[in-house]
This record gives structure tokens, C-alpha cells and sequence, in this order.
């Protein structure tokens, strides 16, 4: 059975109405077909006639003659039958070529509300994309969080526990990957995912990319994600791996494509003390654990950069904008940044020692801001301390403990 995830509905719904087009974006098999329908169904329930509503699978064979713009106007044009509104649904959108044209004109002759669903981020970054410029506003959906995954268990009568974080840190949130049960059949599933989002998102017919070349780098960038990034270490590794070299253009090229296609986000650094956002990007996070560990057999759960990309992705989901934090004597892991206010994190495994307490909370030492600082760990014991609050992870995952911004 599936989960209603009220975290996005939550967002979308008042845009429901709004004349601007409804684009949903997100990973490919995130979810966002499941969202577009529910969105549908929301829509029905709350008493629109079902004849004014347009569903259109693109990836359905049965409508695999809608090529062009032209074959998607008429196709929609044809549905309409009155001057009442209509709500549109278009699912994987990019399969159309210049579907931008269909879509200015529908909104620009048409009484409808239209959403649609795309897997690159490209979708609305063509030449053509200028026709829709300031008639658009994006959601991104990322796989499972940890509580859906609670969610999704309950409903379905399986087991979950918090111990049901370390199956999570190992093998994340993709919805169709509870479907297995054996660790093998889920690394075998991830693998056909991520093979299929390079063969039809990255590596196209055309493309010029090396599919063998992109797959090893991508995978290597994956599986050290949180770790500050160096293209250095990346042609060092290529190198001592295949005994030739590849160029900075071709990692920076690489590194462009997964972001447009939803395996990474790119994070900043922020300056805590001249309070602003410094220019390069320093890390990269996951949009999910799974993709991080499908070419190695096992996963250290002490790598605190697991945990932190689900923090990273967590706050994300939550509507944080989300950047490492620089002091004048080193780093803290984020500034979490909500409506103008903010917070600062440090993300630990355990607090087994005395030395990784001072190491954790001394992080904030240097910081004069006064805005909420937390250490976040998986130790159950509160060891808040100096007016720095501890919050267990999974407690904060499951909502159970929030954060304050100020």
C-alpha cells in the first residue's frame, strides 16, 4: 500500500489553483508519478468532475504518438470541451519535444491549471525555456525520508524499529527498493536504477560522454559525497585506477550532469562570521544513501558522512536552505537557513569518547552569532552542555525533537 506524503502535498496544494505551471522534479523512481496522481485524486475529491481533468503518461505506450508540441496541443485541445476549467496532468514531460511551446500556449489561451513531472533539471533550461520565464514554480522530490519509510511500514504491517535507521543509512529511500527483501535483490535493483538514469538522462545516443569512464568517476564522487571535494583526488584516482589521465573539464562536465540529473546537490560554504555565502562549491551530498554503496559490499556506519547526508537531505526535505558553515578556526557542518533565520549543526556517530564531545561541541567555540546550535548523534543519553542542545537522530528523523532557528 502506498503513503500519502503529506510533506509535499502540504507544499503544493496552494499552488492547486494558481495560474503557474506546476513542475515536479525530482530523481528518477522518487515518486513523483505517485504525487502527480494523488494531486489528481486531491483534485476529483474536492468536486471537480472528473471530465476536466487530463492525465497524460507520457512514458505509456499508448500515447507514444504525442512527439511534438503540435501532437500535445491537439491531443489536450481535443479533451476540452467548454469554457469551465480544466486541470492537466503530464507526466514526463521532456519525452516531448518542445513541450514548452504546448505549455505557454495552453496557459496562455486556455482556462486550465497544469502540472507536470520532468527527471532533469534541464527541463526548463532551453532556449525555449524563456517562453515560460516567470510562469513556472518547481518541487523537488527526493526518495523516502526516514519517517515515510516508518510510514510505509506501518501501513504495510512490516517491522520497523529505530534500529530501522541502519537499514536506512545502508540502502535509502527509494519507494521500489522495500519491495526486496534480500540485500542482493536491493543492490541489484539500485543497479538497473542508476544504469537506466545514465543511459536515459546522462549518456544519451549523441552524447559524447564515455558511458564506462562516467559510471567508475560518478560512482567514486557517490560514495565520498560530504567529504570536501577535490577534482585532484578524483584524477588522481582515475589515474591509479586505469593508468591514464581525464581533464578538470571532463570531472566538472561529469559533476554538471548528476546534478541535472538529481543524484547530487551542490553545497556552499557560508561565512559565519562575515554572515554570506561564499562562492565555490565545496561538497556534494547524495540524494540518496543506496546510490552511495552500490559498487562497494559494505558500508562503515561510524563514517559520520552517511549521517550527514541524511541530515543534509532531511533539512532539505524540510524546506532548509542548507550550507557548510566557516569560521575563522575551522568548520561546522551546517547552517540550516529557514525564512531568514537559522541554526547551526554538528552531525557525530556516537559521543563514545570524551574527545569526540570536545571535538563536537567546541566546533561552535568560534561562533559569536547566537542563533540555536545542536550536536546530532545516535546516542540515546542527552549530553547537551553550555547551551548547546543534543538531539538524537532518530529522534529528530521521526520528528519527534525539532530545531529552532533564530
Amino acid at each position: 500500500m502506498l503513503i500519502k506524503r503529506e510533506s509535499y502535498l502540504d507544499t503544493i496544494r496552494p499552488y492547486y489553483d494558481v495560474d503557474l505551471i506546476k513542475v515536479i522534479t525530482g530523481i528518477r523512481r522518487c515518486g513523483k508519478s505517485i504525487i502527480l496522481q494523488t494531486i489528481k485524486d486531491e483534485i476529483i475529491q474536492n468536486g471537480i468532475n472528473g471530465d476536466h481533468v487530463i492525465y497524460i503518461n507520457l512514458e505509456d505506450i499508448d500515447f507514444e504518438y504525442i512527439k511534438t508540441a503540435t501532437d500535445l496541443n491537439k491531443e489536450v485541445k481535443s479533451r476540452i470541451v467548454d469554457d469551465k476549467k480544466y486541470y492537466i496532468f503530464l507526466d514526463e514531460i521532456q519525452y516531448v519535444k518542445n513541450f514548452e511551446k504546448a505549455l505557454a500556449s495552453f496557459r496562455a489561451t486556455l482556462n486550465v491549471s497544469v502540472f507536470v513531472t520532468g527527471s532533469n533539471s534541464t527541463l526548463l533550461s532551453g532556449e525555449l525555456a524563456s517562453l515560460l520565464t516567470g510562469r513556472t514554480v518547481e518541487f523537488e522530490i527526493m526518495p523516502f525520508s526516514f519517517l515515510e519509510m516508518k510510514e510505509y511500514f506501518e501501513k504495510n504491517n512490516r517491522s520497523f524499529s529505530d534500529d530501522s535507521i541502519y537499514d536506512y543509512i545502508k540502502w535509502g529511500g527509494f519507494p521500489m527498493r522495500f519491495d526486496f527483501n534480500r540485500e542482493a535483490d536491493i543492490r541489484r535493483y539500485l543497479i538497473t536504477l542508476y544504469e537506466g538514469i545514465i543511459k536515459k538522462d546522462i549518456v544519451k545516443k549523441n552524447s559524447r560522454f564515455d558511458k564506462k569512464t562516467f559510471v567508475e568517476i560518478s560512482l567514486y564522487i557517490l560514495a565520498n559525497a560530504g567529504r570536501e571535494f577535490s577534482v585532484e583526488n578524483v584524477i588522481n584516482y582515475y589515474k591509479s585506477n586505469n593508468n591514464k589521465s581525464i581533464t578538470r573539464q571532463t570531472i566538472n562536465n561529469y559533476l554538471d550532469k548528476m546534478q541535472k540529473a538529481y543524484l547530487l546537490h551542490a553545497v556552499k560554504k557560508f561565512n559565519i562570521a562575515g554572515k554570506a555565502a561564499l562562492k565555490a562549491n565545496e561538497k556534494y551530498y547524495a540524494v540518496d544513501m543506496g546510490l552511495r554503496i552500490i559498487n562497494t559490499n559494505t558500508v562503515n556506519f561510524e563514517d559520520t558522512f552517511f549521517l550527514e547526508n541524511i541530515i543534509y537531505n532531511e533539512l532539505l526535505i524540510r524546506g532548509y536552505t542548507v550550507f557548510t558553515g566557516k569560521t575563522y578556526k575551522g568548520e561546522v557542518d551546517f547552517v540550516a537557513i529557514l525564512n531568514g533565520k537559522k541554526c547551526f549543526i554538528q552531525v557525530s556517530y556516537l559521543l563514545a569518547s570524551q574527545s569526540t564531545i570536545e571535538r563536537e561541541f567546541s566546533a561552535f567555540a568560534p561562533i559569536s552569532d547566537s542563533s540555536p546550535k545542536y550536536v546530532l548523534s545516535l546516542d540515546k543519553i542527552d549530553m547537551s552542555r553550555n547551551g548547546i542542545a543534543h538531539i538524537n537522530i532518530v529522534d529528530f528523523l521521526l520528528h519527534r525533537r525539532d530545531l529552532v532557528v533564530s
